[in-house]
């Protein structure tokens, strides 16, 4: 039995409710895991995250290797201490950021040297898998970059601008004739090539480096090294890779046993295993007992992530299909979920925690989640309404702040308005998982009525 995760109530035949123990706190479970990527919820303070409710922060390994670099993180005494989180932390492998971002740096390239005869590739010494700004790339009227540049502070505001949309917008690339992964990044079976979406550089990871990094990072969870793949891969290939991720998934058990017998005097962090396999149930189920079963000199994996390409009515399915073979005394988590219907569906087929962007994303876009769906904070109908941004809400903006003033600060693009919509995101998300978690403990009727009255306010309720 596993020591890191304890189960406290069940719910039909997957659904359980249960505690993650981490040496930085526990996490009752079912929870939502707000995403920091960059050792930051954007807009947020830690204190701030802590008081909606968080039990936990998600960071990006290939974000915190760009860029302060792990080694700086080690020397800080981890993350958690690094940017004033005393609670737990997970750490995400980089893999779907490595195979996802090289579509930043490339449309940087692009701005900066539209209109110029000399193709990109030269410029930047990126050789033949760089980018050549297109013809309708070029045409386009030069509003910043390097032949018109006469303010040095617009142009890296306008750089920093398309690199943020990019790492938010990221995504796998479907497969070409010739290239399974196109863009910046070149999967190997020992690893993967790739240059930084930040500046064009070199970089390789690979499962033992994965690892270094992430036991440099410190989090309590981190999650082993994958190959991700879209929904257009062909299923040849997605056997071929989710092959080369067993192997992986291998090395990083062997690597994270090795590193934690060297930091000895570090507090012990969980490794979740990947499962991949897209949408074929074969293809799943295999994968789940592969690493279910997996043990490398004794080392096994303390928990493991659900992960890859699905698509939304088919959550359920698959998250159930992956719990069926799993062992039951570690905890599973559920990558990219934060639509209320999809957490209902992840639980009652086994998923234990989740992270997502979503809610701090479409804040910073003037979106607030309320009962009855997300709404645009913008539209004119909020200028003169001085209530809350929800009734009854709990949360430090709806306690404190009517829907007119925020609706002032998006049109006066002020700072504070992602800030206090964030607050209002993360806190409605992370008190829905909680109050499906105190329904499951309460028994099925009450959990039945409670997801019955969410959905049905959404619009979302269907018949089962």
């Amino acid at each position: 039995m596993s020591q890191n995760f304890e189960i406290v109530a069940r719910l039909g035949k997957l659904a359980r409710a249960g505690i993650i123990h981490t040496p930085h706190g526990d996490i009752p479970t079912p929870a939502f895991v707000p995403v920091g990527t960059k050792a930051t919820v954007k807009s947020l303070v830690p204190e701030q995250v802590r008081d909606l409710g968080a039990k936990a922060v998600l960071a990006n390994a290939y974000h915190l290797y760009l860029q302060p670099g792990p080694e700086i993180l080690d020397r800080a005494g981890g993350l958690g201490a690094f940017m004033h989180w005393d609670g737990p932390t997970f750490t995400d492998s980089g893999g779907f950021q490595v195979l996802s971002l090289g579509a930043g740096y490339k449309k940087v390239l692009s701005q900066e040297f539209a209109g110029k005869a000399t193709p990109v590739v030269e410029q930047a010494g990126m050789g033949t898998d760089g980018v050549v700004a297109s013809a309708t790339e070029s045409a386009k009227p030069v509003t910043s970059g390097v032949a018109d540049s006469g303010d040095k502070h617009s142009h890296s505001g306008d750089k920093r601008g398309i690199l943020e949309e990019t790492e938010e917008s990221a995504k796998i690339g479907a497969p070409t004739k010739h290239n399974n992964h196109p863009g910046l990044a070149r999967v190997d079976d020992d690893g993967v090539n790739f240059r930084s979406h930040l500046d064009g550089t070199k970089h390789r990871f690979s499962p033992e480096i994965s690892m270094q990094i992430q036991h440099q990072l410190g989090a309590d969870i981190m999650f082993a090294f994958d190959e991700l793949t879209s929904l257009l891969h062909p299923y040849d290939y997605q056997v071929e890779s989710l092959e080369r991720t067993r192997k992986w998934a291998e090395r990083c058990l062997a690597e994270h046993r090795r590193l934690t017998e060297e930091r000895a005097g570090k507090p012990y962090q969980m490794l979740f295993g990947v499962i991949q396999g897209a949408q074929w149930e074969d293809l799943r189920r295999k994968a789940a007992r592969d690493l279910g079963s997996m043990s490398i000199d004794g080392q096994v994996f303390d928990g493991f992530g659900i992960g890859g390409a699905l698509e939304k009515e088919n959550l359920g399915k698959i998250c159930a299909w992956v719990s069926e073979e799993l062992p039951e005394d570690r905890p599973r988590h559920l990558l990219g979920i934060s639509e209320p219907e999809d957490f209902f569906a992840g639980i009652e087929s086994g998923a234990d925690t989740f992270d997502c962007v979503s809610p701090s994303r479409v804040a910073r876009t003037g979106a607030a989640y309320l009962a009855n769906g997300r709404t645009n904070m913008s539209r004119a109908a909020f200028k003169e309404d001085f209530g809350p941004l929800q009734e009854g809400c709990g949360c430090y903006t709806c306690q404190h702040y009517s829907r007119a003033y925020i609706h002032h600060l998006l049109k006066a693009k002020e700072i504070l308005a992602s800030t206090l919509l964030t607050i209002h995101n993360e806190y409605y998300t992370v008190k829905l998982v909680a109050d499906i978690r105190a329904a499951m403990i309460e028994g099925e009727d009450a959990y039945r009525d409670f997801k019955d009255e969410v959905l049905g306010r959404l619009g979302r309720l269907t018949k089962e």
